[in-house]
C-alpha cells in the first residue's frame, strides 16, 4: 500500500489514480466518481501519445509496456491506494502493472465484464476506437471460460463517433452510438468498450434499444470501491 509518509501527507480518504491515454476519458470517469464515490481523492495522469504510438507499432511491445509500468510506479510513489487505467486497448501492458504493484490495479473493462455476464451470455460490445474491440472480446471469453460458460460477443465499431468527440461535437458522438445501438437485437446487454463513451450516450442507447447498457466508468468505480473496502483501506 501507499507509504506511511504519503499517508501522513494527504487526507484519510482513499487516493485513486486514474491513468489515461486520451483526454476524452477524463470527464467520464471523474463524473462516475462524483456520482458513485464522491469521497475518494482523485488524481489524473494523461499520456495522449500512447494511442497513436500503439497504432504505429501495431501491437503492445516492450517499449509501451515499460511506459505503463513507469506510469503505475509514479502513481504508487505518489500515494495511490488504487489505480484505474481508462484506455481499453492496452490490456497486456496493464496486466504487467497489476503483477508488479502491491495495490489494486484495474484494467478498464474487467469490472464491466463481470457485471455483463450477470445479464446473460449474449453481449453486444460497442467501441468508437476499433482497436479496443479485440482485446476486450478476448477478455470476455477468458473470463466466461473461467466460469465454465460460453458467450457470444457481437462486436460493433461506430465509425465517426470518436472523431466527432475529438472535435467537441458530443451530440453527434452520442447520436452515432445510439443509431448503432438501435440495430442490436440478439443481445442480453450492451457494453461500452471505452471510458470516453459517455453516460448520456448510454442513456440514449438504452432508450432506443430497450436493453441494459453498461459503461466502463461506473463499473470500475464500483469495483475499486469494493476492493478497497475488502482490504480495509
Amino acid at each position: 500500500m501507499a507509504s506511511e509518509e504519503n499517508r501522513a501527507a494527504r487526507p484519510s480518504a482513499p487516493r485513486i489514480f486514474l491513468i489515461h491515454a486520451t483526454p476524452l476519458a477524463i470527464a467520464a470517469i471523474n463524473d462516475s466518481f462524483r456520482k458513485l464515490w464522491p469521497e475518494a481523492g482523485l488524481a489524473n495522469l494523461l499520456d495522449d501519445s500512447l494511442s497513436p504510438d500503439l497504432q504505429r507499432a501495431g501491437k503492445i511491445d516492450r517499449s509501451l509496456t515499460d511506459r505503463f509500468l513507469k506510469l503505475a510506479a509514479y502513481a504508487r510513489d505518489a500515494g495511490a491506494d488504487g489505480i484505474i487505467f481508462t484506455c481499453s486497448a492496452f490490456g497486456p501492458a496493464i496486466n504487467a502493472c497489476k503483477e508488479a504493484l502491491p495495490i489494486p490495479v484495474l484494467r478498464p473493462n474487467e469490472a464491466m465484464v463481470g457485471e455483463a455476464l450477470a445479464h446473460g451470455d449474449r453481449l453486444a460490445l460497442m467501441a468508437t476506437f476499433e482497436p479496443a474491440l479485440a482485446p476486450i472480446t478476448d477478455e470476455i471469453h477468458l473470463y466466461a471460460a473461467s466460469l465454465g460458460r460460453h458467450v457470444t460477443v457481437d462486436r460493433i465499431h461506430v465509425p465517426g463517433a470518436l472523431e466527432a468527440a475529438q472535435k467537441g461535437d458530443q451530440a453527434r458522438h452520442n447520436d452515432l452510438i445510439a443509431r448503432a445501438a438501435g440495430g442490436v437485437q440478439d443481445a442480453d446487454v450492451i457494453c461500452f468498450a471505452q471510458f470516453s463513451m459517455s453516460q448520456s450516450a448510454a442513456d440514449m442507447c438504452a432508450a432506443i434499444s430497450g436493453k441494459p447498457v453498461l459503461t466502463t466508468p461506473d463499473s470500475a468505480v464500483r469495483r475499486m470501491r469494493q476492493l478497497l473496502a475488502d482490504s480495509g483501506e
